[in-house]
């Protein structure tokens, strides 16, 4: 009787070593030494469980350590004072080394995600390499030579994502593949996010980042070519409320734009030229401005001259109709029909007024 209850005690002890020994194995313990980095603050973004997290870590000499619970592997941000770096972490024993004047080029090690992210970009170094030679012609280049240059920027996006892609397709259980098609889904189409969503093993869609990215896909959807716009109302400049449903029977193109945004207030100009042609084409333009700042959003509107209906609820990106269709980057643009359906999405530049020429 004595030997059963030792046994059973043995067995209890046991069990809560192995318990421990789990937990601790699920441990993401951070050690970084970059040099030139002075006394300071990095936050780290990440995701535990289905919450997202920000931890306040404090640097003194280049050096600050980090640990948290990581179950599955993921991408984390660190923000620090001049820019911020995503880097694959896992659990275990990470050590990044690297200079403050390099962080994209840190050294990462002890993250197999990483090391195979790192093989992956590697690959697409020839195509990185053109895009900074273009880059770097183009703040001297003239409206005619940037318009070349665009079309080769454009070219080697579609490169990228074609290499993307075939990636995806040879490592379908890859949780690198997944994050590839949850980067994608932070500005894409539902029609293309779908598709590389089919291509992901049933196994990485279980994690984390998986369920997250079939919630995007679901929110994606809303958008969708032959969806329905949503029936919003917000408020215009005066504080009168417009609704989408006054602007049935034409052809809208609804730019989600921003007083602060640089992209977006470079092409208004574009979408101008676009009004100007065919306004008198059951055509029109209706801004929706992410702004929380009523007077700056005026401003930018008297400045860049823009004369169709502005609405905004003054929420940044907080905004209902924003948030509806998951817009996480600006610009972004939905044309929709005189019945109400979505027809093309994020039109820019030379696309915008090809598709407008060919319906109008």
């Amino acid at each position: 009787m004595k030997q059963l209850f030792i046994m059973a005690i043995s067995a209890v002890l046991c069990f809560g070593c192995a318990q421990k020994a789990s937990e601790k194995d699920h441990k993401a313990r951070v050690s970084a030494h970059i040099e030139g980095l002075e006394d300071t603050q990095v936050l780290i973004y990440y995701r535990d469980k289905d919450d997202r997290k920000t931890d306040t870590i404090r640097v003194t000499n280049g050096q600050f350590t980090w640990e948290t619970d990581m179950p599955e592997p993921q991408k984390v941000t660190m923000m620090f004072p001049k820019r911020y770096v995503e880097i694959f972490i896992e659990s275990g024993n990470i050590e990044i080394t690297g200079n403050s004047d390099a962080l994209q080029e840190l050294d990462v090690k002890g993250s197999e995600l990483q090391d195979e992210a790192n093989k992956y970009y590697l690959t697409l170094k020839d195509l990185t390499d053109r895009e900074s030679v273009i880059f770097g012609q183009y703040g001297d280049a003239g409206e005619e030579e940037r318009h070349d240059l665009q079309k080769k920027l454009g070219a080697i996006r579609s490169e990228k994502r074609k290499r993307g892609k075939a990636y995806i397709t040879q490592h379908p259980e890859s949780m690198f593949s997944l994050s590839l098609v949850s980067d994608r889904a932070m500005t894409g189409n539902y029609e293309d996010i779908k598709l590389l969503y089919g291509l992901l093993d049933a196994s990485v869609l279980k994690s984390g980042m998986g369920k997250s990215l079939t919630e995007r896909l679901d929110v994606l959807k809303r958008s969708a070519i032959g969806e329905t716009i949503l029936d919003f109302t917000q408020n215009d400049v005066e504080g009168h409320p417009v609704s989408a449903a006054d602007f049935r029977g034409k052809y809208v193109f609804i730019d989600f734009w921003a007083s602060w945004c640089g992209p977006c207030r470079a092409e208004n100009p574009n979408v101008l030229k676009a009004y100007n042609t065919y306004k008198d084409k059951n055509f029109t333009v209706l801004g929706v401005s992410l702004d929380d700042d009523g007077a700056r959003w005026k401003k930018a509107i008297e400045e860049d001259g823009l004369p169709w209906v502005q609405v905004s609820d003054l929420k940044g990106f907080e905004n209902e109709i924003s948030g509806y269709y998951g817009i996480r980057g600006i610009p972004s643009t939905l044309l929709v029909d005189p019945e109400g359906k979505i027809i093309a999405k994020d039109l820019r530049g030379d696309e915008l007024h090809q598709k407008l020429e060919e319906i109008l």
